[in-house]
């Protein structure tokens, strides 16, 4: 058999992945599917690939598959977000799908607030060449950086509370609807004061936190108390501060929502400085379900945010747009994936 070097820039004759597939009489994208453990192939397919590449002694290339593609087999992933449990478990998902195949994940922490914010992108993307890239909230709301990967050609994939583009480049949770729930559970409990601590202003997700607590007041009937709602920035410190400010008042609330576990944490320590018990004197809700939900006394009833599973949905969607074959077993149509209450000591729902 003459060998072709189609995926062999330097032309030195050795196997390539087409002439594994002439030798087995497949498709390239089905070898491709071999080599990345694919589970979608039958049993004789997957024998007749693995037989021709070992009568030509084929060893994949990445490097000069990489060349062919004028990209680096790499999933980049753009944060600027203040909890760093949240990039870590977006993380494991994404390498969860990535898992057995070619694929590394490169992270690239940015500062929003930064001028050179777009230069540093997409100095970033063009020196690394990923086949895309993954885009965190709050930066993902930022339609000039999608408009940067357009232009330079670098698939990308959305991350967000909401739906932030088209189903092919987007994932979300439904932080609206299930924020409205925990509101209207707190209401069916016998609540009439709830404090509020937002998130910080600008982004979708605190937006949508509050449109869905405010929601569940307007579907009660209930009346809702506008002094009873705090800033905060999704950190600690702002829990803490706006827990002072809602508990330090004759008028206390009966119970407090803080937008992330991080703030809702701030607010239990709030509540014991002032000498409160909890869930005795105040009931405390937050959203994330990071481990700090678990590690705090009284544990914390939260949102579970599926964030790690959104990672894994997000890289699926993205790979797939280079290789359409691979979808890790995800349903590459689904934009939103599902967050659920979890209940623990800080607060009885029912």
């Amino acid at each position: 058999m003459k060998l072709r070097d189609d995926d062999n820039p330097r032309g030195q004759g050795t196997p390539t992945i087409n002439d594994v597939a002439a030798l087995a009489g497949v498709s390239k994208k089905t070898v491709s599917r071999f080599i990345n453990k694919s589970p979608l192939m039958s049993d004789a397919t997957r024998e007749k690939v693995s037989a021709a590449i070992k009568q030509l002694d084929y060893v994949p290339n990445p490097q000069a598959r990489a060349l062919a593609l004028r990209r680096n087999f790499m999933i980049a992933l753009l944060h600027d977000n203040p909890n760093g449990q949240t990039v870590l478990n977006f993380q494991k998902g994404v390498l969860s799908a990535i898992k057995d195949t070619e694929l590394a994940l490169a992270v690239r922490p940015v500062d929003r607030t930064s001028p050179e914010l777009l230069n540093e992108i997409e100095s970033f993307l063009t020196k690394q060449r990923p086949l895309g890239v993954l885009i965190l909230p709050p930066i993902s709301e930022r339609d000039d950086i999608v408009d940067l990967c357009k232009r330079l050609d670098v698939a990308y994939m959305r991350i967000g509370s909401t739906a932030l583009d088209e189903p092919a480049h987007c994932v979300a949770s439904n932080d609206r609807e299930v924020v409205r729930e925990l509101t209207a559970a707190l209401l069916a409990a016998g609540h009439r004061t709830i404090g509020f601590v937002r998130g910080p202003e600008g982004f979708r997700s605190p937006i949508e936190r509050e449109t869905g607590f405010r929601d569940a007041f307007a579907d009660s009937g209930a009346a809702l108390d506008e002094s009873l709602m705090a800033q905060g920035n999704y950190r600690f410190g702002s829990g803490l501060e706006a827990g002072r400010k809602l508990l330090d008042r004759e008028d206390r609330p009966s119970a407090i929502f803080a937008s992330n576990d991080e703030m809702a944490s701030g607010v239990l320590h709030a509540a014991y400085s002032l000498g409160l018990e909890v869930p005795g004197d105040l009931e405390v809700v937050g959203f994330d379900d990071t481990s700090t939900a678990s590690h705090v006394w009284p544990t914390l009833t939260t949102v579970h945010w599926p964030i790690e599973e959104m990672g894994r949905l997000a890289a699926a969607k993205l790979v797939s747009e280079f290789l359409g074959e691979w979808t890790h077993e995800c349903d590459l149509e689904q934009v939103v994936v599902s967050s659920h209450i979890v209940e623990r000591a800080s607060a009885k729902l029912r």
